[in-house]
């Protein structure tokens, strides 16, 4: 849904804090352990129940199921496409979205205790050819998540979904014979999932930071934004049959508290994201390297029907933001794009993988709530 004409509306980039009893259910799954299928079922159930009424506590507008039912927002996806049945790892990753080559301290103490923290999240590699057979578990998130929001009437309510391009990121091509045909064919597969989605009645959220994220693993910014040029021709296929206004774009650097020095800028890109189809463009805007982007709008003109959602949390960190300095951030967008151009989000997920979390849940919750009293100052300045 596209943003109020009265107010500046509140949503999230889709992750939030699972449950300690599902995070040992995910992992056992992960690990291929056994697991009971029903009580599983009823503890996402009981998950997602829970997740939209802390998110409606919080004051929230647009909400959603937290992802919890999910290992990551990505790899999720080698349980819902045939293919993935080769292994990769996370260390095989590492060098294609970071660069801390000036920082060997850095990466000597901080990069280990990551990878130790994600040790039962599976990293698949694509072996053979993809097609969809996600429909089930699929059907299951988009009822439980119905069934949460349920005369709970939050202004609109979204679904999260991996793009082509970030799925190739995560499981590299191991099977055809380049990489566009790779990309064609997991967006042929995904269509299924983006349509379901937008048919349940859902905001659709594609995860897209293949798009900014693995600029350092490209050699050059030509290279980059070659490579983004194609995602977004891609991703633009697989979302042919979805009205622009039904859809929205989470663009990321990255969830990691590190520092950033490697960040490709807005300002080299962003007229390549412009050209996704949906309207909605979610950005980093409150890590310390991406907080004076949106100056890029003053330049760069937002294309009719476009909306823009800046991250006014930083979910890399435990600090609660004040509401002043987020309603500041909301009124410079606005003072660039439009006051009904604007929504605001977070930078990025809470729970972007299951185990993985620098904010702990309380403190998720108070810089969601905290995000909402923002969001009332700007709209009392704004419209006011």
């Amino acid at each position: 849904m596209p943003p109020s004409s009265e107010r500046i509306l509140t949503t999230h980039a889709g992750s939030l804090p699972r449950p300690p009893e599902l995070l040992s259910e995910v992992y056992a799954q992960e690990t291929g352990a056994p697991v009971d299928a029903g009580k599983l079922g009823a503890d996402v159930r009981s998950a997602v129940n829970e997740t939209v009424r802390k998110q409606l506590d919080a004051g929230v507008d647009i909400v959603n199921d937290g992802e919890v039912s999910k290992p990551s927002y990505a790899t999720y996806v080698k349980d819902r496409l045939t293919g993935f049945g080769g292994e990769s790892s996370l260390e095989d990753l590492v060098p294609v979205i970071l660069d801390l080559s000036e920082f060997p301290d850095f990466a000597a103490e901080r990069i280990p205790p990551i990878v130790e923290s994600l040790a039962n999240i599976r990293f698949t590699a694509c072996d053979g050819p993809v097609s969809y057979t996600g429909h089930d578990a699929l059907q299951t998130d988009i009822d439980n998540l119905k069934a949460a929001v349920a005369g709970a009437a939050p202004a609109g309510t979204f679904m999260s979904a991996a793009s082509p391009g970030v799925i190739s990121v995560f499981s590299p091509n191991r099977y055809y014979a380049g990489e566009e045909e790779y990309l064609t064919a997991i967006a042929e597969a995904m269509r299924a999932e983006y349509e379901a989605i937008h048919r349940a009645g859902f905001l659709l959220q594609l995860d897209c930071p293949d798009l900014a994220m693995t600029a350092p693993g490209a050699g050059s910014l030509q290279n980059f934004r070659k490579q983004i040029q194609l995602h977004i021709e891609v991703l633009n296929h697989a979302v042919a049959n979805i009205p622009a206004e039904a859809m929205r774009i989470h663009v990321c650097w990255g969830n990691l508290e590190m520092p950033r020095t490697s960040d490709v800028e807005l300002k080299d890109i962003i007229d390549i994201v412009l050209k996704a189809k949906p309207a909605g463009i979610m950005l980093m805007s409150s890590s310390g390297r991406h907080a004076h982007e949106w100056a890029v709008f003053e330049d760069v003109k937002l294309p009719e029907g476009k909306y823009v959602l800046p991250g006014v949390l930083d979910p890399t960190t435990n600090v609660v933001e004040h509401p002043e300095v987020i309603a500041q951030r909301l009124i410079r967008y606005a003072g660039v794009v439009g006051r009904e151009n604007v929504m605001a989000a977070t930078d990025c997920g809470f729970g972007t993988f299951a185990g993985y979390q620098l904010v702990v849940p309380t403190v998720v919750w108070a810089k969601l709530h905290a995000m909402a009293q923002g969001a009332r100052l700007a709209t009392q300045r704004l419209w006011h």
